[in-house]
């Protein structure tokens, strides 16, 4: 009996050992996980980049500006067979990056408009029905645009007003 006696206290001892250990292991996972949650804040509070403070008085960075166009009616080419004439009238805004290009624009407006006039008299009312062929519209008279006005250069031709009888 006394041997069965020892066998149990051996037991209880690798199990008292075993008990004791993932005790250990779960307090070094704690402190792991603690240490870098504190290394987060540090880096959060700390080290990340923060926003530049804004200066009231420093001059201003290039701003977008735009350029209004008159407005225009065009008589748009008549399809087959119809007698009736169809008219197109636009207000245009022309959108440049930086607003010190709005000087070197203006005075090429004739040009720009001679581009758009010769350009639209030759659609018919058919090729502009849907909103793909407006971005279609947009993205020829800005190509027009840029042509007439190298080198400056315009970034986008907004319609203001769009109206076809």
């Amino acid at each position: 009996m006394a041997d069965t006696a020892t066998a149990a206290d051996d037991d209880g001892a690798a199990t008292s050992t075993a008990g004791q250990s993932k005790k250990k292991l779960m307090m070094i996972a704690l402190a792991a996980v603690v240490a870098l949650a504190m290394a987060g804040g540090v880096w959060w509070f700390l080290l990340r980049k923060k926003p530049e403070p804004v200066d009231a008085h420093a001059p201003p960075k290039e701003q977008v500006g735009f350029v209004e166009m008159r407005e225009m009616t065009i008589n748009l080419a008549q399809a087959q067979g119809v007698d009736r004439q169809n008219y197109l009238k636009l207000r245009i805004a022309l959108e440049v990056a930086d607003g010190k290009m709005i000087p070197k624009i203006q005075p090429l407006l004739p040009r720009i408009e001679d581009a758009f006039q010769t350009y639209l008299r030759e659609l018919r009312p058919n090729e502009l029905e849907g909103s793909a062929a407006v971005i279609r519209l947009k993205e020829e008279l800005l190509k027009r645009t840029n042509i007439a006005v190298y080198p400056a250069k315009v970034d986008a031709v907004l319609f203001k007003e769009v109206l076809m009888q």
